[in-house]
C-alpha cells in the first residue's frame, strides 16, 4: 500500500501560477506510473497530465498543454505539477495518482491507477 499526500493547492487569481507536489510514503515510488487528475463541483473526474516511472514520456490533457507541466523527483518520491496561466474553469480538486502495473504508460484513464490521494482544492477567481 501507498499513501499520497498532495499539496500547494489555495486561491489565485486568473493568470496567475500555483506549484502542487505530491509526496509518496515508500520508495517503490521509483516504479510508478504517476498522474494528476482533477474534479470540479457536479463534474467526473478527469485526466489532467501524466508521467512514466523514469520521467521520460508525460502526457497532458489538451486544455491545459502548454500551461502546465508535470514533473518529479524519484530521490524526494515525488511528483510535481507546475500550473501557470491558470483561468477559472481550472478550478477543482486535484489528486495524483500512481499507477503501479504499468510503469511505462502515461494512462488516462481512471481506474488504470492504483493508488489516489485525498486532494487539494484548486480555485481560480475571475
Amino acid at each position: 500500500q501507498v499513501q499520497l499526500v498532495e499539496s500547494g493547492g489555495g486561491l489565485v487569481q486568473a493568470g496567475g501560477s500555483l506549484r502542487l507536489s505530491c509526496v509518496a510514503s515508500r520508495r517503490t515510488f521509483s516504479t510508478y506510473g504517476m498522474a494528476w487528475f482533477r474534479q470540479a463541483p457536479g463534474k467526473e473526474r478527469e485526466f489532467v497530465a501524466a508521467i512514466t516511472s523514469n520521467g521520460d514520456s508525460t502526457a497532458y490533457e489538451d486544455l491545459v498543454k502548454g500551461r502546465f507541466t508535470i514533473s518529479r523527483d524519484n530521490a524526494r518520491n515525488s511528483v510535481y505539477l507546475q500550473m501557470n496561466s491558470l483561468k477559472p474553469e481550472d478550478t477543482a480538486v486535484y489528486y495524483c495518482a500512481a499507477d503501479r502495473d504499468r510503469p511505462w504508460a502515461t494512462s488516462s484513464f481512471t481506474n488504470e491507477y492504483d493508488y489516489w490521494g485525498p486532494g487539494t482544492q484548486v480555485t481560480v477567481s475571475s
